[in-house]
């Protein structure tokens, strides 16, 4: 069985990378493809909002797929399929096909945050999960800062083709990486794990225990958060304020240094404070930032540190909230610890996908809808410790 190691840790942490980079990196070029494709920001925000659709949808497989034949074969194949389907963005000829091509790469892409964390779980136990997540977490931030750096570059110097070609060569590594190196983890398998009646009765078992419920509910109301600014950043800082492509790359990177800043505080005194106490100090610190954001944009400032400094707190809020809430529901699911993450997942996505959605369509010239996104998510978190987290273990 697969043992702990450096080495694992790092594949651990670009499988886990897989989904973020499959955004981040092409965030730059989104106003380059509604010229491209002669279309609305709406239109081509649903590149984003189908990705997290169909990553939300093939998380719902994975879990259970994984827990019955085990990680490693589940991981294989999403990979091959993340690959050829960057392959067919690349070579997408109008909107509606790489539209299409998204949803396919999502599919694949959802395997390795999926099945990372799962490993996780299974590698090194609920003890050290939680700590081992957050160092996972606060690496894995270097490819959403290294992303939209790179991906201005590829954008203003070769076009927006050669953010998939780079997505493309970076699967491939991927998958000789994982097919040499990595062994199977899972020692609980379960035979009865996709049967239709043992899926929806372990996703009832879960969604009916509070502290799961409340750590779900944290968790994805802070990816949603993130989705915000990430589905809107671009056109608000870009189009609304001038930035340029690159310019955009270097802003992100700020904000995502806030991201790591949280993830490695968190990785030092989660063992000594425990998930949900560093969850309750993400939640306030976060609800404190996008409630600042959105009162900015209200009052019409008009300046890039309107959004940048702001996120950069919230940003330490989620990288407190989400190694923890993840550890947290996770450790008391040994044998499900495939459709527990499976599951966290599919609400996370959906709901970002939704928040993505409506951000996109509300976009009019200003930061509101994006900065009304971020300050409600930040609310919810907030609210959601408060009715389940807190009611269920000691504060």
């Amino acid at each position: 069985m697969l043992q702990p190691s450096f080495g694992l840790a790092i594949l651990l942490t670009t499988l886990v990378a897989l989904g973020p980079l499959s955004t981040d990196l092409y965030l730059p070029a989104l106003p380059t493809l509604a010229q491209a494709f002669a279309t609305d920001a709406a239109r081509v925000q649903l590149t984003l909002s189908v990705f997290l659709a169909g990553f939300a949808v093939a998380q719902l497989f994975y879990g259970p797929l994984s827990d019955r034949y085990g990680r490693r074969p589940v991981m294989l194949f999403g990979l091959v399929l993340y690959l050829v389907s960057s392959v067919a963005c690349m070579l997408a000829t109008s909107i509606d096909a790489l539209i299409l091509a998204r949803f396919f790469q999502a599919l694949g892409a959802c395997a390795g945050p999926v099945l990372g964390r799962a490993i996780v779980r299974d590698v090194y136990g609920p003890v050290q999960a939680a700590r081992v997540l957050a160092y996972i977490s606060g690496a894995m931030a270097i490819a959403p800062m290294i992303g939209p750096l790179l991906g201005g570059w590829l954008t203003v110097w070769f076009g927006w083709r050669a953010n998939f070609a780079a997505l493309s060569l970076f699967s491939a590594v991927q998958v000789t990486a994982t097919f040499l190196l990595l062994g199977e983890s899972n020692a609980h398998r379960d035979p009865g794990a996709t049967r239709p009646r043992q899926i929806l009765g372990n996703f009832g078992e879960l969604l009916s225990a509070r502290l799961y419920l409340g750590y779900l509910l944290c968790f994805s109301f802070s990816y949603a958060a993130l989705f915000s600014f990430i589905s809107g950043s671009s056109f608000v800082l870009i189009e609304l304020y001038g930035l340029s492509p690159q310019w955009y790359g270097a802003s992100f990177g700020f904000v995502v240094t806030g991201y790591i800043s949280g993830t490695m505080a968190s990785g030092k005194l989660t063992l000594r404070l425990g998930p949900p106490r560093m969850v309750l100090m993400g939640a306030f610190l976060g609800t404190a930032a996008g409630t600042l954001m959105a009162a900015l944009a209200l009052l019409e400032v008009h300046s890039v540190w309107a959004i940048l400094l702001p996120m950069f707190a919230f940003m330490v809020a989620t990288g407190l909230v989400m190694p923890n809430a993840i550890g947290g529901a996770l450790a008391p699911y040994p044998k499900m610890a495939g459709s527990a993450s499976a599951l966290m997942g599919f609400v996370q996505m959906s709901l970002s996908a939704g928040v993505g959605i409506a951000v996109g369509h509300a976009y009019a010239g200003t930061a509101i809808p994006m900065a009304g996104a971020i300050a409600l998510c930040g609310w919810m978190v907030l609210a959601s410790y408060f009715l389940l987290v807190r009611r269920s273990v000691p504060a």
